[in-house]
């Protein structure tokens, strides 16, 4: 099948969403919080992806893990999983999120291999609620995020991962970023993504992962208030701003694309409509 039809849109965040709905997300718990004070916000937000063009919804278990959550944290990210598939079509995909244990933003906190217990017992969590895939994101250190890659592998579900250069760029290189996602691809990884970096700045690191073997793409974050694409900004005209980024990726031969902080459910409305132009073309135009 040739790439422009095969284009897959992936949901938006849920932390700043949920904020944005005026549900506090405060730390360690972050949006893992809403799953017992607002479920219905949760819900809500997942429905309204899909009814704008998202078939692959993200599980709030972003933050359901033991050092964030403590002994809680398994009946959360079962709870998050049920919420996300009870709300979307049954033949859409639901991805359950394994994410750091520190801040993903600080990668020098990071337990490195220490991390695996974690995420191993997250994988097994995720897998036994019989999520569609296993999404290792927002790593910003090549070594806690091949071994979050092995421990989803190791349960048998498809694996993908997206890294982060973090909000201005700073914490990988695009060659960095092109190392760990050959890396995480070599432990297993069926899908290498750049999310959580400024959607300006995604460009230089989307085109390091061209040549891994396996689809790759993007889900920035809507970068700073200036920038016009998210927080508070008119929502049509960030959304078509974020859109036009969003081409460039995928001009450059991505196939997943989606949002991150700050964009929201009309940024992925923008992203599907380009899709179903782009496979209209596709289409129209086959011999």
């Amino acid at each position: 099948m040739d790439a422009v039809a095969s284009v897959v849109v992936l949901d938006g965040p849920m932390g700043t969403e949920l904020a944005r709905r005026g549900v506090p997300t405060p730390a360690p718990e972050w949006s893992a919080r809403a799953l017992d004070v607002a479920p219905d916000a949760v819900e809500a937000i997942h429905r309204d992806y899909a009814a704008r063009g998202a078939t692959v919804h993200t599980a709030n278990t972003f933050r359901a893990h033991r050092p964030a959550l403590g002994a809680r944290w398994e009946d959360l990210a079962r709870r998050a999983v049920r919420i996300a598939r009870r709300s979307v079509p049954a033949d859409q995909r639901v991805a359950g999120s394994m994410a750091p244990l520190a801040d993903c933003y600080r990668p020098d906190l990071s337990p490195g291999s220490a991390s695996r217990g974690e995420h191993r017992e997250l994988a097994r969590v995720l897998a036994d609620e019989r999520v569609d895939l296993l999404l290792c994101e927002t790593f910003p250190d090549p070594v806690e995020a091949v071994v979050a890659v092995e421990e989803a592998v190791r349960t048998g579900v498809e694996t993908w991962v997206a890294l982060t250069s973090g909000p201005d760029a700073s914490l990988m290189t695009p060659a960095q970023m092109r190392d760990a996602g050959r890396a995480c691809v070599a432990a297993g990884a069926r899908a290498v993504l750049v999310n959580c970096t400024a959607a300006s700045r995604t460009l230089p690191l989307v085109l390091r992962l061209a040549d891994l073997g396996v689809p790759f793409g993007a889900y920035a974050n809507a970068g700073r208030p200036e920038e016009a694409m998210g927080w508070g900004a008119e929502v049509r005209a960030g959304a078509r701003s974020y859109g036009a980024f969003a081409r460039l990726w995928l001009e450059a031969g991505a196939t997943l694309v989606g949002g991150c902080c700050g964009t929201g459910p009309e940024h992925v409305a923008e992203l599907a409509a380009m899709r179903d132009a782009q496979c209209t073309s596709f289409t129209s135009t086959r011999p």
